[in-house]
């Protein structure tokens, strides 16, 4: 199994380091043939119009959005925003693949950071202990989503349609491999 990692901007050496401790072939990826033999890709967090901006420059809008179609991704933070179909505004790249609304920055300002415990759908053991960094939420739903969690107030923060997956938190930035492993368990079912 070897897993890319979109390393344009932001937290993508945390997520190499995340798979790598899974025993997995983790690789940074930032041109697009470097998509070709991957089973799977990340697109972490950072800054999502940055993030943007550097997929356009580097020629990799339309090679994510047809690798998305067909292999297991999964967005953080950032990588939600990215993979969303709507954001509300119509200036920002994005991907358009997984069938959520998302409110890009919907806590406010890096000062209004914060961290919680999540109960996960199909994440056994322990509360899952989030990091929200200037983070989105999920606004909307389209049937095919599952909604995997969400906070006190309701509000929905992490999602997973078929191979697609994404969360508004950084899982990267705990010590907590069980978000990685399930989706490393998403990319051998699509190889099975």
């Amino acid at each position: 199994m070897k897993i890319g990692v979109l390393a344009l901007q932001g937290a993508f050496i945390e997520h190499i380091k995340m798979l790598r401790r899974l025993g997995v072939d983790a690789v940074e990826v930032r041109l697009p043939h470097q998509l070709d033999q991957l089973d799977g890709l990340i697109i972490p967090g950072g800054e999502s119009t940055t993030i943007g901006k550097l997929a356009t420059a580097y020629g990799l809008i339309a090679p994510l959005r047809r690798f998305a179609q067909s292999t297991p991704t999964w967005g953080t933070c950032a990588g939600m925003i990215f993979l969303a179909k709507d954001i509300g505004i119509d200036e920002q790249p994005i991907l358009g693949a997984m069938d959520i609304t998302v409110d890009r920055n919907a806590f406010g300002r890096q000062i209004d950071s914060f961290e919680t415990d999540l109960e996960i759908a199909g994440l056994a053991g322990a509360p899952f202990h989030a990091v929200f960094i200037r983070a989105p939420v999920v606004t909307a739903v389209e049937p095919e989503v599952d909604v995997l969690a969400r906070l006190d107030d309701g509000r929905i923060v992490a999602v997973r349609q078929g191979r697609l997956l994404a969360t508004a938190f950084h899982p990267e930035l705990t010590d907590d491999l069980r978000l990685h492993s399930v989706f490393c368990d998403i990319v051998k079912e699509t190889l099975a």
